[in-house]
């Protein structure tokens, strides 16, 4: 019995040298509980990375991905295929709405580096999921000064 990988699509948006980031449920039933992670999501049947991620998005946050979206690579792993795109988020918090997680932040990249960002929703510092963590460090050596 061969077990294919998932494949997703998540989007890497930043605003003044943060990075939103969505706090995963806290169900151990999916991929990084309780983990900062990028929203975005499972390719459906027939469907590509790009349109994938701008109808994950937009489920998630109502957030419509600004034409500039980009492809910025593909990270797979033994768990998923990930297909990051990456925008600038051109609203405000207080514009998006949080549709599917626990809590939604801008985390600055202090925080990617350590690893961890406080949720006030959670009351606590919570992970950034390893695989996430490591794609935005990528990122951040390629756009950031």
């Amino acid at each position: 019995m061969s077990h294919k990988i998932a494949e997703v699509a998540i989007a890497i948006l930043y605003q003044d040298n943060k990075f939103l980031m969505q706090l995963r449920d806290n169900n151990p039933a999916i991929l990084y509980p309780g983990y900062w992670a990028f929203f975005g999501g499972h390719l459906e049947m027939g469907e590509t990375p790009e349109t994938a991620v701008q109808r994950e998005v937009l489920e998630e946050i109502n957030y419509t991905l600004p034409p500039s979206f980009a492809f910025f690579g593909i990270y797979p792993d033994a768990k998923a295929i990930r297909h990051v795109f990456h925008a600038p988020l051109e609203v405000g918090l207080e514009k998006l709405e949080l549709n599917e997680g626990w809590d939604m932040g801008l985390v600055p990249l202090e925080d990617v580096i350590q690893g961890k960002s406080y949720s006030a929703i959670a009351q606590e510092f919570r992970p950034i999921g390893p695989a996430h963590q490591r794609i935005l460090l990528d990122f951040a050596q390629e756009f950031l000064p």
